[in-house]
């Protein structure tokens, strides 16, 4: 029985581009929908985030002495094409060569997604994003170009950041869907789009770089039934299968679920589906199962609408769990949920787990001379480790490393700069730039002793 983490075990930090990078304008990017998005209140612009672009060698210094090993980091697909579907951008490509040389030169090994949300513009405008053929065949074009440019150098790959979210209204959101009734059918097409580029390039890494592994990602929807009335069970368990293991099952066996195909078919949605496209998902294999968790939720059936559909329903039926403390965001901190994810997909598919965002986000404020004392995230830290762990040392998954998220302060996924996950203060406000300094906190020291000692030291 295995007693400690292997010693290749994989520690590390994830963000997305429009949430670090910064530079909107510069080095022949062209222009994402998050680009055109204006401040609000609680919000800022994405014009600067955290300036990555130019301080990214600071940051992986302070990455490298924490003893992180690995980086999951997003191509900006608009600073290496700029309309998404027409020439590709030397200078931007040039940018992420430099980018990837800084982690590999620290013994950083970088993780590559190809897609976080930020369409093209361009696509968005003339396609409506995910829900056509077309820009899926633009990504497809894309993935292979990026592929081609630093596959030799990156041996872990994602295509799309939590996949899921395509099955949910959440996909009208961050698909570049601008305009439309956001009706059932439309959102069927793009989870199937985005399962088919995935699908296909999956294939082509697997076909020109024989090192490299590709994993499929899903922000996992752990939901418990509000009780145990079979109502509440049957629609947690519907939740399961059409948010969550539909997506693991293709990733794993190249099929959709049954469950999910019969749903479809009484719906009249396998129209969506074009000639030879199941066949194509029949040639998936994943070399690893990643996903984000943060928080799990809890579904109350008398809440949701009569027919609402299946993909809708934690649009109507979350409620809180009164066992479980929630962060000031309402997102309900549960650390063995954490432990029954890792288990649960390990056993189920039998590939290897990778766990690739955790974190809490929190309001801070620094004073510019204290230390902030976050032992909130130390606690959150601790307990979430120590539960892969026991999914590790005690239920016996196959887990490849942890990343948590935007361990270095960044923009929220919706802007916000005040909801900071990090170890590492970055000295900006939504409305106020300063001086964008990066500076730890007490969570920093403890995450250095941990991840030095490989998990042992929590």
């Amino acid at each position: 029985m295995q007693k400690t983490l292997s010693e290749d075990f994989l520690w590390g930090n994830s963000v997305s581009s429009m949430q670090t990078e910064g530079a909107w304008n510069i080095g022949g990017k062209g222009l994402s929908v998050y680009d055109i998005r204006q401040a609000s209140e609680y919000a800022s612009d994405w014009k600067v985030a955290t300036d990555s672009y130019h301080r990214y060698e600071e940051d992986f210094d302070l990455m490298q002495d924490l003893g992180m090993n690995c980086y999951r980091f997003q191509i900006a697909w608009s600073r290496v094409c700029p309309t998404g579907d027409g020439d590709f951008n030397d200078e931007g490509i040039a940018f992420y060569h430099q980018f990837i040389d800084a982690l590999l030169a620290r013994g950083i090994e970088p993780m590559i997604c190809l897609y976080h949300f930020d369409m093209p513009l361009h696509l968005a405008q003339k396609y409506n994003g995910f829900v056509h053929r077309g820009v899926m065949e633009a990504f497809v074009r894309y993935g292979i170009k990026m592929i081609d440019s630093f596959g030799g150098k990156v041996k872990y790959w994602l295509t799309f950041n939590e996949q899921n979210l395509y099955h949910i209204p959440e996909a009208f959101k961050i698909s570049g869907y601008l305009s439309g009734e956001k009706a059932e059918r439309d959102l069927y097409y793009i989870q199937h789009h985005v399962m088919l580029a995935h699908a296909r390039l999956t294939q082509y890494l697997h076909d020109t770089q024989k090192s490299a592994l590709m994993g499929g990602m899903l922000a996992h929807q752990l939901v418990y039934p509000a009780t145990c009335k079979p109502q509440d069970v049957l629609c947690a368990n519907q939740i399961d299968e059409f948010y969550n293991q539909n997506l693991l099952k293709v990733f794993a066996t190249g099929k959709y679920s049954s469950e999910v195909l019969s749903y479809m078919e009484h719906h009249d949605l396998l129209t969506v589906f074009a000639a030879g496209d199941l066949e194509q998902l029949g040639q998936i294999n994943s070399d690893f199962l990643a996903f984000s968790y943060y928080a799990s939720k809890t579904i109350n059936s008398d809440k949701i609408p009569l027919n609402t559909s299946i993909n809708f329903y934690m649009e109507h039926g979350v409620q809180d769990n009164p066992f479980l403390e929630a962060t000031e965001w309402n997102w309900q901190i549960d650390p063995i949920g954490f432990r029954n994810v890792i288990t649960d997909t390990y056993n189920r598919y039998g590939l290897p787990v990778f766990p690739i965002e955790n974190g809490i986000g929190v309001i801070e404020q620094w004073d510019g001379e204290h230390e902030i004392q976050d032992d909130y995230r130390i606690d959150y830290h601790r307990s979430h480790i120590q539960a892969m762990k026991d999914a590790i040392l005690i239920d016996g998954a196959h887990v490849m490393g942890y990343l948590g998220w935007g361990l270095i302060d960044i923009l929220s996924s919706q802007g916000d700069m005040r909801k900071r996950y990090g170890v590492v203060y970055v000295n900006r406000e939504n409305h106020d730039l300063k001086d964008l300094r990066r500076v730890a906190k007490k969570s920093y020291h403890w995450l250095k002793r941990a991840l030095h000692s490989n998990g042992q030291a929590l």
